[in-house]
């Protein structure tokens, strides 16, 4: 009977985790990584109290073959989240290099249009 409630008590907090990293995918598809860096910072506490709980509590195999299946379910969805980040640095390495070249370029050529004059055509 304990066995049962703690289950319960640690299923309940992996579909935390999970709910917790579908939040997290929102807040970086809205790029509010501060929010985003928090929650994953609170989370750890959880991640070590259930690797505790599991590690002492004797699971049935539906039990275990239930939490699994959670387990697997959290593990793609934060290895979505890896990859989305990493795509997001990546776009971003991107957009920082074309800035560079094209201030390397104003810099060298000392290209300034606010200060060069511009060719008027009268007759129109």
């Amino acid at each position: 009977m304990q066995d049962e409630k703690q289950f319960e008590q640690l299923m309940l907090q992996y579909n935390q985790l999970k709910n917790g990293s579908e939040e997290i995918r929102r807040m970086i598809e809205n790029e509010d990584y501060d929010s985003a860096i928090t929650m994953i910072k609170s989370r750890e506490s959880v991640f070590l109290n259930c690797k505790c709980m599991r590690k002492y509590l004797e699971l049935t195999p539906v039990q275990e073959k239930e939490l699994n299946t959670l387990l697997d379910e959290l593990r793609e969805l934060e290895l979505s989240n890896i990859k989305y980040l990493e795509e997001g640095m990546e776009r971003i390495q991107t957009e920082l290099k074309k800035t560079h070249k094209t201030q390397k370029i104003k810099k060298a050529y000392d290209f300034d249009e606010d200060y060069k004059g511009s060719i008027l055509n009268i007759k129109e």
